[in-house]
């Protein structure tokens, strides 16, 4: 059974995060929660990287529920999605397009696409992530792998990402409502300079028209994140129309 995303719109605070069942949770209980529900190894694609990953969807996401109330959303940040290991690999392959740059990482999750980009070089790396407990997954991962403490905040497709140099978005076209967030906001991004690349299999809600890919390449996932153990993943950049 595939899980799908539902990055919702929700407060990210950096101390403690509301449990779902009348409590306060410190940064720390979720770190443990991450550490005691994942294993540190590679990632496939972007074997130089590790995280925090578990191997069972459904039974992560019953856990996280049972610790911290039924409203928990699907436990993303604990698998290597095909549209973030994608791009993690394009921007580890191709460090000139991050190094020295401003970074955002819509959609975080693990942290992989952010974690690629600090280690490509970029001068500062924000990661975008509504779920407490993806940011202490981020906090784990970045730590595991040697970058700096990257910056964490909440949801910004109501702005333009004004600060960044490049945005970066993978697998974030899960859902109508949050594929028209995400494809106004770089639109916007876009509009005012920033490079903007994102990397998905080619869901239904990436709208194909406005993109072009830069790199397509086969990518293995764990069985019950897909419908295939291996999916073909793209890179893709909007198409820019040339003013009239």
């Amino acid at each position: 059974m595939a899980i799908t995303h539902a990055w919702c719109k929700q407060p990210v605070r950096r101390r403690r995060e509301w449990s779902g069942k009348g409590r306060w949770v410190g940064v720390s209980v979720a770190e443990r929660f991450v550490r005691s529900a994942c294993r540190l190894g590679p990632v496939p694609q972007v074997a130089e990287i590790r995280l925090h990953l578990a191997d069972d969807v459904l039974g992560l996401w019953q856990r996280a529920e049972d610790e911290f109330g039924a409203d928990q959303p699907p436990p993303f940040w604990a698998f290597a999605w095909p549209g973030g290991q994608a791009l993690a690999r394009y921007v580890l392959d191709h460090a000139g397009l991050v190094a020295g740059r401003r970074v955002l990482d819509l959609g975080s999750g693990s942290g992989l696409v952010a974690i690629a980009a600090a280690r490509a070089g970029a001068a500062a790396v924000t990661a975008s992530e509504v779920d407490p407990l993806a940011v202490a997954a981020i906090g784990l991962n970045a730590r595991a792998n040697g970058v700096p403490a990257l910056t964490v905040t909440g949801d910004v497709l109501d702005g333009d990402g004004t600060y960044d140099d490049v945005v970066l978005a993978g697998d974030v076209w899960y859902s109508r409502p949050l594929a028209e967030r995400v494809l106004a906001f770089l639109d916007r991004a876009a509009a005012r300079g920033a490079s903007v690349l994102a990397g998905d299999i080619g869901r239904a809600f990436l709208p194909r028209d406005r993109f072009r890919v830069l790199d397509a390449r086969d990518v293995t996932v764990m069985a019950g994140l897909e419908d295939s153990s291996v999916k073909r993943t793209m890179v893709w950049e909007p198409i820019i129309e040339a003013p009239r």
